[in-house]
């Protein structure tokens, strides 16, 4: 089962890479879709007769739930254990997110709910399956498989390099701007509004190119034009909206520095695809970034609320090139450590025909 909400390009990658995996593998894959509505009407959809119908009438093997479907199947999962195995895919969970605390409180009620009807899980790092069985407080039978970064063609064609030759040269200017990437839906969690006011405090050179959608939350979004305006950025910032995978590649040979210092992410996929073309990745201290960014080796890892922190860490690679190549190197070398999306799937495959 799909949420059809657009809520992230790693989610919906890692959607992707499991149903071709197990379509190569000769099984037969059914999505039941489902449209993102506000929270409350996800809640009613627990009483929807067409979605039981569809769930009742099926004779699945194993039902793979994506978690984010949590709000419409917290209470209809009763009706339907003892059919088929239920394992829940779990990205990150909603209490995990930057909230006031009341709304969390109502969430973590029916996320818990949802956990415990289920029979077993993916989860995408281990910091996710902690913050779950820390909440369930049970050991469910479960996998720990880690989203990949290599869907692009393009960083197999770099070998053993630390980056593209092409701006290997570039690297070692200390007289051009560092140039920064964010890719990501433009919302609260992701931190682009900590990145603008950090940059503000930045000394030195420094180009910022912004890749994500404006339509997800468009009041923020226009909140971080505003922003950039009023804190005279509008020159060293480009707002390049959604792009195609071609000019997502392109985005990355042509940067120096991945930035995201989102409030918290279950893994981030984006990190390890830019680490393949040999970009440190400036990420949070919170969330499950950890697991791929060694801070001062591969990249920095800060806290996501921090302005003076993250422009810390922006003037050292401004200042420093030969650290900047250093740090891109080992990002590289990172990458190239990291388990493929076709073992990754597999280790799925593999739980899904036990369970």
């Amino acid at each position: 089962m799909c949420p059809r909400n657009g809520r992230g390009c790693g989610v919906w990658v890692r959607r992707c890479k499991l149903v071709q995996h197990l379509r190569e593998q000769g099984d037969t894959v059914t999505i039941v879709s489902q449209p993102w509505v506000n929270y409350g009407r996800h809640l009613l959809q627990n009483f929807s007769r067409d979605l039981r119908a569809e769930l009742v009438t099926q004779k699945f093997e194993v039902l793979l739930q994506d978690e984010l479907n949590h709000p419409s199947l917290f209470w209809l999962n009763r009706l339907l254990r003892g059919r088929y195995p239920i394992i829940s895919i779990v990205h990150h969970l909603r209490i995990s997110e930057a909230r006031p605390n009341w709304q969390n409180m109502l969430y973590r009620q029916v996320e818990r709910r949802y956990l415990n009807t289920v029979d077993g899980f993916v989860f995408n790092s281990q910091t996710t399956r902690n913050t779950v069985f820390d909440l369930v407080r049970t050991d469910k039978p479960h996998v720990v498989a880690l989203p990949a970064g290599d869907r692009f063609a393009e960083i197999a064609s770099l070998g053993h390099l630390a980056i593209d030759p092409s701006i290997q040269l570039d690297i070692s200017n200390s007289t051009l701007p560092l140039r920064l990437l964010f890719v990501g839906n433009l919302i609260p969690r992701k931190g682009l509004h900590i990145v603008l006011s950090a940059l503000h405090l930045c000394k030195g050179a420094w180009q910022l190119d912004i890749v994500g959608s404006d339509t997800v939350d468009s009041a923020y979004a226009q909140r971080l034009q505003a922003q950039a305006d009023q804190l005279g950025l509008r020159e060293r910032v480009q707002w390049l909206g959604p792009v195609s995978d071609e000019a997502l590649v392109k985005a990355f040979r042509q940067h120096d520095v991945l930035i995201g210092p989102s409030s918290y992410e279950g893994y981030g996929i984006a990190y390890l695809e830019a680490m393949g073309f040999g970009l440190p990745v400036i990420a949070s201290t919170r969330g499950a970034a950890r697991e791929i960014v060694t801070d001062g080796v591969d990249g920095f890892l800060v806290d996501p609320t921090d302005a003076h922190a993250l422009s810390a860490r922006i003037e050292a690679l401004i200042q420093d090139r030969a650290r900047l190549s250093q740090m891109s190197a080992a990002a590289r070398q990172r990458y190239l450590r990291h388990p493929t999306w076709g073992a990754s799937m597999a280790g799925i495959r593999k739980f899904l025909t036990s369970c």
